[in-house]
């Protein structure tokens, strides 16, 4: 069957199935019929077209399949000015402005501030758990640069304690500092420095995906960095005693030989995360408020400390002291 007898065939099924042709003349005027060699070129102009029309343009091709608005619902909020990320490589750090000016204001150790008395009673603090990190004690402490900060009971001042202490190691020239927020169910830090509140040291307990760096917060402290505490889970007890959490010590406090490692931890009598965490540590800084925590409270909340053999007492809020120091306590609510 020759070309164009193929195309007067086709021609005649499309007309008898109902099919409009584009080139087809109105009934009663044989002379407009179109002729088999037209219905052929119409029929592989049409082809053409329509493999044309299946490949998309390239700036198609490239656009995204979703355009997200700046609110979408469900969407954690953005963080606030102050914390700010970065790109170094491929890693995203996070960095907040602390308000040096509102914490020295409120009786905290600063950089700028290095002559004031809460500095020079931080320096007195500091120095022996510098030693023992460092091994210049003597035998080398197992986890000495690991140093929990904690109290019996609420409201001694062991978050005021843990912060000075930090921004006072921050200063010093052979030692850097990372503060954690170790105080999960209550944290402190978010509202005194402003840093965020996650992720943090439970979410590297709980998402194996997500890398230290990615939760560290870098600070305009040089020296000083902070892990937050994370967000709540209702197994913070189990996550802080489990094998990840060793993991994740061993690496924070092998990573630089130079850091110091400062929890602020719960106080020890009302929870159970602090007594977990004392199991870690090197050293324990004891806040004791003065004049308020009786003998009897100190030596409940001692017992409840197992495995650490290297713990201070730092006696807060005192009025008077005779050395000066150790007896120093800001007006502010700190815990």
């Amino acid at each position: 069957m020759s070309l164009i007898e193929k195309a007067a065939k086709r021609l005649e099924e499309l007309r008898r199935s109902g099919a409009q042709l584009p080139d087809d003349a109105p009934h009663g005027d044989p002379a407009a019929a179109p002729t088999p060699e037209a219905v052929v070129r119409a029929l592989e102009s049409r082809r053409e077209a329509s493999a044309e029309s299946a490949v998309p343009p390239a700036a198609a091709a490239a656009a995204p399949a979703v355009l997200r608005g700046p609110a979408m619902a469900g969407e954690m909020p953005s963080p606030p000015d102050t914390v700010r990320p970065t790109r170094t490589g491929t890693t995203t750090t996070r960095a907040v402005a602390i308000d040096l000016e509102s914490l020295k204001a409120r009786g905290y150790v600063t950089p700028d501030a290095p002559t004031s008395r809460i500095a020079d009673e931080f320096r007195v603090i500091k120095r022996p758990i510098i030693r023992n990190a460092q091994g210049r004690a003597g035998a080398r402490i197992r986890n000495g640069n690991l140093v929990m900060v904690t109290s019996a009971v609420p409201g001694e001042g062991k978050t005021f304690t843990a912060l000075n202490l930090a921004m006072s190691v921050a200063m010093e020239f052979d030692n850097t500092v990372l503060l954690v927020d170790g105080d999960v169910a209550n944290p402190a830090l978010p509202r005194l420095i402003g840093v965020p509140e996650a992720p943090g040291l439970l979410d590297l307990l709980t998402n194996e995906k997500l890398d230290v760096s990615e939760a560290l917060v870098k600070t305009n402290v040089e020296k000083l960095t902070v892990l937050p505490a994370g967000r709540q889970h209702r197994r913070a007890t189990e996550l802080l005693a489990s094998e990840q959490m060793a993991a994740l010590l061993r690496d924070l406090a092998s990573r630089y030989q130079d850091r110091i490692i400062i929890f602020d931890s719960p106080p020890l009598l009302p929870t159970t995360e602090a007594r977990v965490l004392a199991t870690h540590m090197g050293q324990i800084v004891m806040v004791v408020a003065a004049e308020s925590t009786s003998q009897n409270t100190l030596n409940q909340a001692m017992a409840t400390i197992e495995s650490c053999e290297h713990v201070m007492m730092l006696l807060n809020k005192a009025s008077r002291t005779e050395t000066g120091a150790y007896g120093y306590y800001s007006g502010d609510s700190a815990r």
